[in-house]
């Protein structure tokens, strides 16, 4: 038995040719001479490997949206998938949730999910708070937690259902797939791909986060419109791994998810088999310290589009199916106006983190870790804190500093599952948050 992952860099130093619009495409080779040149499959390939397609799009989408990698592997996918049994995963829900009584409806907050005092990997660390859309039908998303303090060793996955945006808050995980390694931190992202084979390995005593799970049109870039040619995400920024692999044959796992079902199949050796590939169908990671925020340099507060990190596009042009959002370190200068986000009410639901730091919205109760869920036209803002201290303090030029929150915003209502209004760190008392704020109206001017 050999293993071929050691002196393997977490990704490489190129920018990522998944996003559609940019037609970049990326080769790597583990073996010289691995990667056939001219020709995608060619009568044989070198070392003995199998030439495999991997398709992220129909055959005939576009070129800027069209996406495909060609695989050499150790041995073709067929032989790593076969007789599933069904198999329960309680925590993790899939859309639609049907219930039969009316779903729950409020403002809702989550401090953070205590670390399990026994081994859990990944894949059982997940837990659904979530549900948006309808999975079988390619549209809308599922929002998770996860804790992890042990590896999957022997153990892989693929969800066919949809591609995992993967956001550390605590600690850092080797995430292994066919393509490569990558190394991701908190501050990081990492985006696995629609039906590839992956495991995690926490590189920390313990590690925590959040994951969303979008059933519909891949993540991309967003537009930037007026804005022009820089700032926001960059593509130079998101990296592709390098290909590594695993030649191992000893009795492995092979766990599926697939309409909202999970299976499992036993085969006797890695599906981390592919030595060589080139193509635009890649996971990546991101640090989100390289996104380039801009806003307001006069007066008043843009509106919350202009942190988009990535979005997942729906059939309604400028409505998505899913935005990810941050609100990094940045300055604040905005003059005679209210800096933190205004009450609002909106069509987006909103899924939100906090990775480190404090949220300028709400400075106490909302801790890394934890979540909140503000659904579709459901009003939410600054707690009463967080509007007296905006509206008195002096409006001199300051930096955020020290914050990392984020959003996963869906067109659709998200739905809270039973586990997550079960769970102890549910605060009950969220809604109490703006309840001292009073009637300051007197019917003249004064005070504006």
């Amino acid at each position: 038995m050999s293993d071929q992952t050691a002196d393997k860099p977490a990704a490489a130093s190129n920018a990522v040719g998944y996003m559609p619009g940019f037609g970049n495409d990326f080769e790597t080779e583990s073996l010289p001479g691995a990667l056939p040149q001219g020709q995608n499959s060619p009568q044989t390939c070198a070392y003995g490997l199998y030439a495999e397609q991997l398709s992220g799009s129909p055959f005939t989408a576009p070129r800027g949206t069209n996406e495909r990698s060609w695989l050499y592997r150790i041995r073709p996918s067929v032989r790593h998938t076969r007789d599933f049994v069904a198999v329960e995963r309680p925590s993790w829900k899939t859309a639609p949730i049907h219930l039969d009584k009316a779903p729950p409806l409020g403002q809702y907050r989550w401090d953070p999910v205590p670390m399990p005092n026994k081994p859990v990997n990944f894949l059982d660390g997940l837990q659904t708070v979530t549900t948006a859309g309808d999975a079988q039908g390619q549209s809308g998303m599922a929002s998770h937690i996860f804790v992890c303090n042990a590896p999957m060793v022997d153990d892989y996955f693929f969800n066919a259902d949809g591609e995992l945006l993967i956001v550390p808050e605590m600690g850092a995980l080797r995430i292994f797939t066919e393509m490569g390694i990558m190394d991701v931190a908190s501050g990081e992202i990492a985006l696995l791909p629609r039906g590839m084979f992956f495991k995690v390995e926490p590189l920390t005593k313990s590690c925590r986060g959040y994951v969303c799970e979008n059933y519909g049109a891949k993540f991309t870039l967003p537009d930037r419109g007026p804005i022009g040619a820089n700032c926001l995400a960059n593509p130079r920024d998101f990296k592709t791994p390098v290909a590594a692999y695993e030649d191992k044959e000893t009795p492995c796992r092979v766990h599926v998810k697939w309409c909202g079902y999970f299976y499992q199949t036993e085969i006797d050796h890695s599906p981390l088999d592919v030595v060589a590939w080139h193509g635009n169908y890649t996971p990546y990671k991101y640090d989100l310290a390289t996104f380039s925020p801009v806003g307001a340099i006069l007066f008043d507060h843009p509106d919350p589009s202009i942190f988009t990190v990535l979005t997942a596009p729906s059939g309604e042009e400028g409505t998505a199916n899913i935005d990810f959002v941050i609100f990094p370190p940045r300055w604040l200068v905005a003059e005679h106006s209210f800096r933190p986000p205004w009450y609002h009410r909106n069509i987006m639901s909103e899924f939100m983190g906090l990775i480190c730091g404090q949220y300028d919205a709400k400075e106490e109760g909302f801790v890394p870790g934890g979540f909140s869920l503000h659904n579709l036209m459901l009003p939410h803002g600054p707690d009463l804190d967080a509007f007296e201290k905006a509206s008195n303090v002096d409006l001199k030029p300051v930096r955020l500093d020290n914050t990392m929150a984020f959003m996963f915003e869906t067109r659709f209502p998200q739905q809270v599952t039973d586990l997550a209004m079960q769970m102890p760190t549910l605060q009950k008392d969220y809604i109490d948050c703006w309840a001292g704020l009073k009637k300051h109206f007197n019917g003249t001017k004064e005070g504006c």
